[in-house]
């Protein structure tokens, strides 16, 4: 491990540390990437030996966030922490995997095989990696948002010696992994969304209805050349799960048209909202993360679509999509198109190492804390209060005050913390897990906790 800068943030002192991994933690002959994490603490605190909280990013193909203030669950945390943001195998400063890197690969299977290394129980052993030779060892707490929460299921079942308490916001995955199941779940939550958005600007109705006849002609380009087509512009609609994606997509289509022809100005704000190229992992992966034993994941999300007949891209009012991955966007998406044969291969695999252990997540003794968002568009409510039912020591809190970026509002994670602190607080290295940190008794050992709904 290599400390390669430390440096000052207004309320924040940063330390970035760059080590090596192997690419297959169970083939470490294959080599090696660069895994990268971002050390941060309160400035008047930085002496102290505080303990470890590590932020578990969404996706997946997600960085660790690049803070500019203290704003939101973060500064809530610095108050007792040091934070760990680290960048997951593949993405920002870590060995990145992105189209170029793609393109080098003498074959499909090789590129496939590359690829599934980059899932949740390859992440979690980074981790564990990072805890052990930078961290010193001892136990550290995980935030887990969205797909967050899926790799903290993952490191229960597989490394909980290396927790102290977990919290989880809008991702407890479900416990059975079936892409299937989850797509058949969110088709009718996104069309839901569709309609609440037409309710409230209900003139966008004709808008869309007019970028869509435009673009069935076949003749529209996006700044880089790709041809935008009417089910690339659906793709907007991931954004109708977070608090102000109904408002972002008002403004885009606001200016969408200059004279008869589309502006630029909304050509160029769809090529960065749909090209992929800050997070292709993204896509590429998104199926696979329900890969778990013997089933194929079998692009589900197009195999529901077909049964949804009102997504088509003749209907009208044109409904959008949400977080579906689809195999055609490895053909228009110039990002993407490195991916194709790769991610064809990942969706017929059947063999998939298990993720989840389920006696062992039935037994789990770290306390859980997981914010379950009722409305989520994302995250379907009902698998996810099925996993807390089955998981030991977990706490739900269910609220309908928050979309899937409830996380931004720095009451979440608070309310988070206040629930394992009432109950005990999280294990510690000295006490063990039936004390608090404090020294104090602590709730016994493997005991549940209830639902608080918001």
């Amino acid at each position: 491990m290599t400390v390669t800068a430390s440096y000052t943030i207004p309320g924040m002192r940063v330390r970035d540390h760059v080590t090596d991994v192997p690419l297959d933690w169970s083939d470490p002959a294959r080599g090696t990437i660069q895994l990268f994490a971002r050390e941060i603490v309160d400035p008047v605190r930085a002496g102290e030996d505080l303990p470890c909280l590590v932020y578990l990013q969404g996706g997946p193909g997600g960085k660790g966030p690049r803070p500019l203030d203290r704003s939101g669950w973060l500064g809530q945390a610095l108050r007792d922490y040091r934070v760990v943001l680290v960048d997951q195998r593949g993405t920002g400063r870590s060995t990145r995997v992105d189209g170029r890197r793609m393109s080098g690969f003498a074959s499909a299977e090789e590129a496939a095989g590359f690829l599934a290394c980059f899932r949740a129980d390859s992440i979690v052993a980074d981790h564990e990696h990072l805890r052990k030779t930078v961290f010193g060892g001892r136990r550290w707490s995980t935030l887990g948002q969205s797909y967050g929460g899926f790799l903290t299921l993952t490191y229960l079942s597989k490394a909980p010696e290396g927790l102290s308490a977990c919290y989880v916001t809008g991702g407890l995955p479900g416990l059975d992994p079936s892409a299937a199941e989850v797509y058949r779940r969110t088709y009718p939550r996104v069309e839901a969304k569709n309609r609440a958005f037409y309710r409230r600007y209900p003139h966008q109705v004709a808008q869309v209805s007019r970028i869509a006849d435009r673009l069935a002609e076949g003749d529209v380009l996006l700044p880089d050349g790709d041809v935008l087509t009417v089910r690339r512009l659906q793709s907007l609609g991931i954004d109708f799960g977070m608090k102000p994606g109904y408002e972002r997509m008002h403004w885009l289509l606001d200016e969408a048209f200059s004279g008869t022809e589309l502006s630029t100005t909304f050509l160029h704000q769809v090529l960065a909202r749909t090209s992929y190229s800050e997070n292709p992992l993204f896509a590429a992966l998104q199926e696979s993360i329900y890969g778990h034993g013997s089933a194929a994941t079998a692009w589900a999300a197009q195999a529901e679509r077909v049964r949804h007949p009102q997504f088509a891209e003749e209907a009208r009012p044109l409904l959008f999509t949400g977080e579906m991955i689809y195999p055609w966007m490895f053909e228009e998406i110039a990002e993407l198109r490195p991916f194709r044969g790769a991610v064809e291969l990942l969706a017929a695999r059947a063999q998939w190492p298990q993720l989840y252990d389920l006696d062992r997540l039935a037994g789990n003794e770290i306390p859980v804390a997981a914010a379950v968002y009722y409305d989520d568009m994302y995250v379907d409510a009902g698998l996810q209060l099925d996993t807390a039912s089955r998981v030991g020591n977990v706490q739900t809190w269910v609220t309908n005050e928050y979309e899937h970026d409830g996380i931004g509002d720095d009451r979440v994670f608070t309310r988070l913390t206040e629930l394992v602190r009432e109950l005990g607080g999280g294990v510690t290295e000295a006490y063990g897990p039936a004390t608090r940190a404090d020294g104090g008794p602590g709730r016994p050992v493997g005991q549940t906790g209830g639902v608080a709904v918001a």
